[in-house]
């Protein structure tokens, strides 16, 4: 192709586009004016089972609803309620089930009762980790069984923040044997709650604002939280001087948003796509700031407030492993779509362990062993 024959083509090209996209004709000069986006903005209510900005629970579905309109440009609108706000903590899934609110935020084994299966997307005893379950979901099929147990309800889930490794609790007198936990009236949910009972104590469900005046009151022995940095903030030590940890309840709970089907089905194709991906930069944000806060509150609560650090024995750990195997297996045998769950589930921390074994826990007693404290 000859310069003259390039250069006409070219002018075309440009006549051609410039045609289609609005811009000036021969008879008008001057800037083409902007386009307007008129789109409707679809504004969609989250209720939780958090107290509004709680830190790091709380703010996890803040930040689910801060991303969908930052990066929607505002068409994507979420209006966020805390618990009590619209309705109470543990009454969020039926009010997204039968469409009272579009969606929620909430930490999965809450609706154990619905089914008990729910229990792995949040947390289970001598479960996985917070990688584990996100590598499960995201890549070993958890995702596609949480969406079909939900679906039974009504409504799909996404995985939105994750607390990492959890504490044992906070506990008014010291837990030196098995026998210790005879009698215990312990705070404590999902089958956590069920090895509890099993060790002869009494597991008691209540949500987070209602956990420090049963503490206080002397209704609670004990009550099991999140970790230093959530504890700190609701003053646990100020009740129960003795600080368990870890937890062998949940090794990584992860936290889910729960959307009406019918809302969900009813989203364009672009403001589906934001809200998952605002869930996973949610859940992304959650593990690094649960991390750097509970280091951070940890130095406060054992520097300022004088807390003891405790652990469990091995022969506590023992028993509870024995339990917690025998807990698990039996939410497995809840129906057929339970025993699937079980089985992957169960297939997801086989691979966890394996990588783990040689991995991170070797690096850590090596690091702690050079280094030391």
């Amino acid at each position: 192709m000859d310069r003259r024959t390039f250069l006409s083509g070219a002018s075309i090209a440009a006549a051609t586009v410039a045609t289609a996209c609005g811009g000036q004709d021969s008879q008008t000069s001057g800037p083409a004016a902007p386009a307007v986006n008129r789109r409707r903005t679809r504004q969609l209510r989250m209720v939780t089972t958090w107290p509004a900005n709680f830190p790091g629970l709380g703010t996890a579905a803040d930040r689910v609803a801060q991303f969908c309109n930052e990066m929607s440009g505002g068409t994507l609108d979420i209006r966020v309620y805390g618990a009590g706000e619209i309705v109470g903590a543990f009454e969020v899934f039926d009010a997204v089930s039968t469409g009272a609110a579009d969606m929620y935020h909430a930490a999965e084994y809450y609706w154990q009762g619905k089914h008990p299966g729910f229990n792995f997307f949040t947390a289970v005893p001598f479960g996985m980790t917070a990688t584990e379950i996100m590598a499960w979901c995201e890549f070993g099929g958890g995702q596609e069984l949480w969406e079909e147990l939900a679906g039974q309800f009504g409504i799909i889930s996404f995985q939105a923040g994750n607390s990492g490794l959890q504490m044992g609790g906070w506990f008014k007198r010291e837990i030196n044997t098995l026998d210790d936990f005879r009698g215990l009236r312990m705070r404590i949910p999902g089958l956590g709650g069920t090895v509890l009972r099993e060790l002869g104590g009494a597991a008691v469900a209540l949500s987070g604002s209602e956990i420090y005046p049963a503490l206080q009151s002397g209704t609670i022995d004990a009550t099991e939280w999140v970790g230093p940095w959530n504890d700190l903030a609701f003053g646990f030590y100020r009740e129960a001087p003795y600080y368990y940890g870890p937890g062998f309840h949940e090794p990584g709970s992860a936290l889910g948003v729960g959307i009406n089907r019918g809302v969900w089905d009813s989203l364009e194709s672009d403001h589906q796509a934001i809200l998952r991906a605002a869930c996973r930069a949610a859940n992304n944000q959650s593990i690094a700031e649960f991390a750097h806060q509970n280091a951070v509150a940890l130095r406060v609560l054992v520097e300022d407030h004088g807390v003891e650090l405790r652990q469990f024995s091995d022969e506590m750990w023992t028993r509870i492993g024995e339990i917690s195997e025998q807990v698990v297996a039996d939410v497995g045998n809840h129906d057929q779509l339970g025993r699937r769950i079980y089985e992957s589930y169960m297939e997801g921390r086989r691979r966890g362990r394996e990588w783990g074994r040689i991995s991170e826990p070797p690096y850590f007693m090596q690091r702690e062993r050079v280094l030391g404290r």
